[in-house]
């Protein structure tokens, strides 16, 4: 497939998808989500890959939905549902990847943008970066997740400010809050990205599958189902993949193990 509206780019055992439109700070068209949704794939496929980083081009991470798009509808509101499943579908493929998506987000991350940086297992984010749901300022409510996600990451006292009131958070309020993992001026974005992404390299891609879907699947689940769930899956992967017996020789032997 033939990129437009994002940047595909896969170096040294990570996938980055950077959102190619700029001059709408990256609002989310159906056109970008079809081909962001084959860039997902297309990474997902590529056996090499132990990370996905989401960006986005110019001066915003994305500023949510396509409005413009949205007037459309209005007309024929059939194109409503498939929007909404549109979306839906890319942010659960992201989450159901077998390595983790990093978020790297700067100026804006609004609304859609909120709800795309939620569906990646973690933010690294500029300081000064304005974060917030802000559906509700223009008469909107969400459709991308954000009144599920939202509560489970910062607990729902919090999601209700900003589900209901529309208020933007900074940078470093959303790693106070729990929405991201580290904040740092945006010109030190790229140098803390490569400390989170060296270690992911060396790295087992059956370990991090694993280990995502167990994390993932258990959040929904009693402590001692997750826990039950986390037991069966670690003595398929003993019994099934040759690395857990290559990560052990490597230890014996005071070498790093070979995946």
């Amino acid at each position: 497939m033939e990129y437009t509206n994002i940047k595909l780019e896969k170096e040294n055992r990570v996938a980055t998808i950077r959102l190619n439109r700029p001059d709408a700070l990256n609002a989310l068209s159906p056109e970008l989500l079809a081909e962001f949704s084959a860039a997902v794939a297309e990474a997902h496929g590529d056996e090499s890959i132990k990370a996905l980083v989401v960006r986005g081009e110019g001066r915003a991470f994305c500023a949510g939905a396509d409005l413009t798009y949205f007037q459309s509808t209005f007309d024929d509101p059939t194109l409503l549902p498939v929007y909404v499943a549109q979306i839906n579908g890319l942010l659960r493929q992201i989450e159901s990847l077998p390595f983790p998506a990093i978020a790297v987000v700067h100026g804006f991350a609004l609304a859609g943008g909120l709800e795309l940086m939620m569906a990646c297992d973690m933010t690294l984010v500029a300081d000064d970066a304005r974060i917030g749901d802000q559906h509700v300022n223009f008469g909107l409510m969400p459709g991308g997740g954000s009144t599920q996600r939202l509560p489970r990451r910062v607990g729902l006292q919090r999601a209700m400010e900003l589900l209901t009131t529309g208020k933007w958070i900074s940078g470093t309020e959303a790693v106070e809050w729990g929405l991201a993992l580290r904040a740092v001026p945006a010109e030190g974005l790229d140098d803390e990205l490569e400390t989170l992404l060296g270690p992911l390299r060396t790295k087992s891609r059956t370990g991090l599958a694993l280990i995502k879907a167990t994390t993932l699947r258990g959040m929904g689940l009693s402590v001692e189902d997750g826990v039950a769930l986390e037991g069966r899956t670690f003595v398929e992967y003993m019994t099934t993949s040759p690395h857990p017996a290559e990560g052990i020789k490597a230890f014996i032997e005071k070498r790093q193990p070979e995946f």
